[in-house]
């Protein structure tokens, strides 16, 4: 055996393991995730330059960063009271029905996942929920698992919404609006389903007494905003930063250094104080997807990942029609166990020789569009499925409310079912039936 093979068994073990631990919640899965890692560079599967300096095996600074920019700027927009007016203004727009509220804020995550990174779409909207449920007095968290999943399938409509698009589109060299034209009809469909589907999905969600919908109903969410002034500034970064979000491929800057200037900027205006600025940070969720992405960067270092891909290109023979639902159903099911981005980007070569070997252009450009939904969409398979999984679940424990994996992914299975049926029939009709 072969050290190249031994390194190859020892990443499948750890990773298995430490997948298992998580799962199990026997254990805090920040703690799991950093020994993950650490044995992983104990052995050692990977180094230093593979851990902190590789675009293709090390952590990505890009997510890191722009979730920790974001959550600087969500401490400072909290300060305004901001977050309290939308939470009484949709509270009292769905007159204090719990399950128009859902639908409600599902609405507005998806859309807003279509034009901002899926993760701040999150932090964004997750406090606005907790505190709806707060005033009503029924649980967060059937609402936080909704919308997380109503996240991942907006955030597959463009190309910013979601990273395994941005690094389809940049190694195709996909437009904004060829994500528009061939993502958006079909994130459409699932998204309706979804709304159909919620009734059932969430049949045990609270009442709430007539007493405090009353209550509700009768504030005036006007008076909760605390600070005008420093809401108007935030207003006017908030906009430049999603200016910059949606402009970003084009000005070559990434949403990260987007977000980390917009919440410097923030500082600045705003005069906080570091315990002020900070207070929203989630530590422990960052740590946590930091130790994933060490052990999935061993995955792909020692060959595991690309030898999935490769037996996956074997499998395909020389049906098109074959290829594109395999690549879909295998990048739903390995973007739900592992983060999408590295297998994304370790697909592309593959898919790329897959679809030059294609007589027909359109039947090329189908294993693209199945590579982008599997990976998006395979993110609601289960609680480590998507990064936007990662901090919603982060957010409702610090806040007091504990996600667990299995409850996560009961409903993930689900929905992911659904999803990739809907996107198998919409792959069929439009690239080859229809084309």
């Amino acid at each position: 055996m072969t050290p190249a093979t031994i390194m190859m068994y020892l990443a499948v073990a750890i990773f298995v393991v430490s997948y298992a631990f998580i799962i199990s919640e026997r254990f805090n899965k920040t703690t799991v995730a950093l020994v993950g890692a650490g044995l992983m560079i104990i052995l050692p599967v990977v180094d230093s330059p593979d851990v902190f300096y590789s675009a293709e095996t090390g952590i990505d600074w890009d997510v890191i960063f722009l979730m920790f920019g974001m959550m600087m700027i969500v401490s400072i927009l909290r300060q305004t009271g901001v977050f309290e007016y939308a939470a009484i203004w949709a509270a009292k727009r769905a007159n204090g029905s719990p399950l128009r509220i859902m639908i409600l804020l599902m609405l507005v995550m998806a859309a807003a996942s279509a034009l901002l990174p899926n993760v701040v779409s999150v932090l964004l909207i997750a406090p606005v929920t907790l505190l709806v449920c707060d005033r009503l007095e029924i649980n967060p968290v059937p609402m936080l698992m909704a919308e997380v999943f109503a996240s991942n399938i907006g955030g597959a409509a463009t190309l910013v919404g979601d990273p395994p698009n941005i690094i389809i589109g940049a190694r195709k060299g996909l437009s904004f609006n060829a994500f528009l034209f061939n993502m958006a009809p079909i994130v459409i469909i699932v998204m309706l389903v979804f709304v159909a589907i919620t009734p059932l999905l969430f049949r045990s969600f609270s009442a709430v007494s007539p007493e405090r919908v009353a209550d509700v109903m009768a504030l005036d969410e006007r008076e909760l905003i605390r600070d005008r002034k420093l809401l108007v500034r935030c207003g006017a970064v908030m906009a430049v930063v999603f200016a910059g979000f949606i402009v970003s491929p084009t000005i070559h800057i990434q949403p990260s250094l987007v977000a980390l200037l917009g919440g410097g900027l923030l500082i600045l205006v705003s005069k906080m104080e570091k315990d002020d600025y900070l207070s929203n940070v989630e530590w422990d969720t960052l740590l946590f997807i930091v130790g994933l992405f060490i052990m999935v960067g061993a995955l792909l270092k020692t060959g595991v990942i690309e030898h999935l891909g490769n037996l996956a290109a074997d499998a395909t023979g020389s049906s098109p029609l074959f290829t594109t639902m395999l690549i879909l159903g295998v990048s739903t099911l390995v973007s739900g166990i592992i983060d999408n981005v590295p297998y994304v980007a370790t697909m592309t070569p593959i898919v790329t020789h897959l679809a030059n070997a294609m007589p027909h252009q359109e039947h090329g450009n189908a294993f693209w569009w199945s590579l982008a939904l599997g990976g998006d969409l395979g993110g609601n398979l289960t609680a480590v499925g998507s990064s936007a999984n990662i901090v919603m679940i982060g957010i409702a424990l610090r806040s007091g409310y504990s996600i667990s994996f299995w409850e996560f992914t009961r409903k993930g299975i689900v929905i992911t079912a659904i999803s990739t049926v809907l996107c198998g029939l919409y792959l069929w009709l439009r690239y080859f039936a229809l084309a």
